[in-house]
């Protein structure tokens, strides 16, 4: 009998390109994932992994496995919640009563400022209404998560997508979008353009600043390249950080200039000034998205659930700021 939490295992090496990066996802040491790994080899008598330099690939063996266990994971995470549904988990004792607290595990992953700015409410409101309910998060980029979620090593993930960049999608995942986030230009009070009282900015405005971005590999920097399209030897960058925090404090120091989104930012201190970005609007889309298979879930339509009515918070926060300013 083939040793499914091996075959996830597997999976997660595939996905992740190492043993240390699939112990990272799964939260084991990557001795434990090494283990499941020899225990699954040894069980179907096929080499799985192969070493190439200081790493290790998958035989054409490993690949077979990990591509036909999709549907096998899948049939069994449907299988889960039907178990779930059909036992009642989710259910009220009577026609309009409360529903049960659900049990389980649902992980979660989700990008920095999610985490600040949505999860940080989410979480404890799961924790009163179902104290059983286990919801472990890994803070990852967008492409990441969705990596993540799509092979099983994550249940639900919270992502972005800026303006038109792109942000692929595999079919058995299902998105749900949430809210709009915006991004303002972070300026210091004394910058010219703040002292002029500029209320929206263009590109063009833009041109000459000096930037503190995040690093090229995200994609908060390519929208803000895709920001410039069209003007030349735009954006500058001179400073390189993945915590917007850090972008506050180094525009406040007198820097650069910052693109930094509403969602999970702190109070602007008072040396600072945020301006939004028009033609084009700097906005982001954040969504949910988690495993066609697990649609029916008591456990993830709960936590869908919480944080559906969290960003239902934000959107209308956000809202009342665009008609009262």
């Amino acid at each position: 009998m083939i040793d499914l939490e091996a075959v996830v295992a597997l999976r997660a090496v595939a996905t992740s390109g190492s043993v240390a990066g699939a112990a990272d996802a799964l939260g084991f040491t990557p001795s434990a994932v090494s283990q499941q790994i020899k225990r699954l080899e040894r069980g179907t008598r096929v080499a799985l992994l192969e070493r190439a330099g200081r790493g290790v690939v998958l035989t054409d063996a490993g690949r077979h496995l990990v591509t036909s266990s999709a549907t096998v994971l899948a049939d069994l995470e449907r299988l889960e919640a039907d178990l779930h549904l059909t036992g009642g988990a989710a259910t009220a004792d009577v026609v309009g009563g409360p529903r049960r607290p659900v049990t389980g595990e649902v992980r979660i992953g989700a990008f920095s400022t999610a985490v600040r700015g949505l999860l940080v409410d989410v979480l404890p409101r799961l924790r009163d209404e179902h104290p059983d309910l286990r919801v472990p998060l890994r803070e990852s980029e967008p492409w990441e998560t969705i990596a993540l979620v799509a092979s099983g090593q994550r249940d639900l993930g919270i992502v972005h997508r800026w303006g038109g960049v792109a942000l692929a999608m595999p079919d058995h995942l299902v998105e749900t979008p949430l809210f709009t986030d915006v991004a303002d230009v972070i300026l210091r009070r004394d910058h010219p353009l703040a002292l002029a009282g500029a209320t929206e900015l263009e590109p063009l405005d833009l041109a000459d600043e000096a930037w503190i971005a995040t690093f090229d590999s995200t994609i908060c920097r390519q929208w803000l390249r895709r920001l410039f399209d069209g003007v030349s030897n735009a954006p500058r960058i001179v400073h390189e950080s993945m915590e917007f925090e850090n972008h506050l404090e180094l525009v406040r120091a007198g820097l650069g200039v910052a693109l930094v989104p509403r969602m999970g930012r702190p109070p602007l201190h008072p040396d600072l000034v945020a301006v939004p970005t028009v033609r084009p609007a700097s906005t982001r889309g954040v969504s949910a998205v988690h495993r066609r298979s697990q649609a029916d879930s008591p456990a993830l339509q709960a936590v869908l659930d919480a944080v559906r009515a969290v960003s239902a918070g934000r959107e209308a926060e956000a809202e009342h700021e665009r008609e009262h300013g």
